[in-house]
């Protein structure tokens, strides 16, 4: 079976335990001997909760091996904004600034922004791998939210490729009427930095995207998260980026009793069967089921223990026992669908 790529994203519809199995798979990567970075960049942040401990936009050891972080996308766009606006401050010509800065608070809460901020601080985490991590995993948005997040790599270079047009034009009238007045040239143009550094870091984020990532798409065995699935799935490979596969969550035990359960259990049973025809050749994990909620290290290490290699870089075999974990009952499988 094939490593798992250093960049791993989960992603799906919200509500499906996507933050559960990302914080797991972290685990499992670290105790394999990876030093492993855990991003959360869903606005929820329950990353927190599922780990017991409190994060915020700074970069925390949890463990040996493990390192965690949330992102706060409106602090993340508050500092970029707050950083234009110290170099626009040193560059443009004082009786424009009160405009400007018009324009900037107005920038702090326009569409668009906070997934940009979002993606500028996943691109930065991006490269701390390899150097200072060997794993980054990313536990995503609800669907929608992620695929905007990946897009703004092509929507924003585009945008930043004609904003520095436009600054080339008003710096070029700059130095005209600088050289009509006798004064002297500015050294740099601060602003034209800024946008060609946010830029090349797009650019180079785009290329790992698709060299070095792969997406793990997860759901629960129910009508709505499947259909989303499927267009994540569709939306994934337009982009040419490479899904690792699917994991099927909370997916009952056999051995749930009751006539509840059972019809339950018969009713994913379903599912199950309607994923594996509609995702041909996608690698399937299953997750069952447990009888309580996931929080704290401990019972991330119970879920990771289950976890097959494709996702964790471990070699155990995912069923239920291994290299840390005493052998237990079986509670993931994997299939190609």
């Amino acid at each position: 079976m094939n490593a798992p790529r250093p960049l791993t994203f989960f992603g799906g519809k919200g509500g499906v335990g996507k933050t559960t199995l990302a914080a797991a798979t972290a685990v499992a990567a670290a105790r394999a001997g990876q030093r492993v970075l855990l991003v959360s960049t869903d606005p929820a942040h329950s990353l927190s909760d599922v780990l017991g401990r409190a994060l915020d936009g700074r970069i925390q050891e949890v463990e040996p091996g493990l390192s965690a972080v949330e992102v706060d996308a409106e602090a993340a766009a508050a500092s970029h904004v707050d950083d234009v606006e110290a170099r626009i401050t040193q560059s443009f010509d004082p009786e424009l600034l009160p405009a400007v800065r018009r324009h900037l608070s107005l920038a702090r809460t326009a569409p668009g922004t906070l997934e940009s901020a979002s993606f500028d601080v996943m691109a930065r985490f991006m490269e701390d791998c390899p150097a200072r991590f060997d794993r980054v995993v990313f536990d995503t948005a609800p669907t929608g939210h992620t695929l905007r997040l990946l897009a703004i790599p092509a929507l924003l270079s585009a945008w930043v490729e004609g904003l520095a047009r436009q600054r080339e034009k008003v710096a070029g009238l700059d130095r005209m009427y600088r050289n009509m007045a006798g004064e002297d040239q500015p050294d740099a143009d601060p602003v034209m930095a800024a946008l060609h550094e946010r830029r090349s870091r797009f650019e180079r984020a785009a290329v790992r995207l698709h060299d070095d990532a792969s997406f793990w798409l997860v759901l629960v065995p129910e009508r709505l998260p499947v259909e989303e699935t499927a267009r994540a799935d569709a939306a994934l490979a337009e982009q040419g980026l490479t899904i690792g596969g699917l994991v099927v969550n909370r997916r009952l035990p056999e051995n749930a009793d009751g006539t509840f359960l059972v019809a339950r259990r018969d009713q994913q049973r379903t599912y199950e069967e309607e994923i594996a025809a509609r995702f041909p050749g996608r690698l399937v994990v299953t997750v069952d089921q447990r009888p309580r909620d996931i929080a704290g290290l401990d019972e991330l290490r119970a879920v990771a223990s289950t976890l097959p290699e494709a996702l964790t870089g471990s070699e155990h075999d995912g069923d239920g026992g291994g290299p840390h974990e005493p052998a237990g009952p079986r509670r993931a499988r994997w299939r190609r669908g």
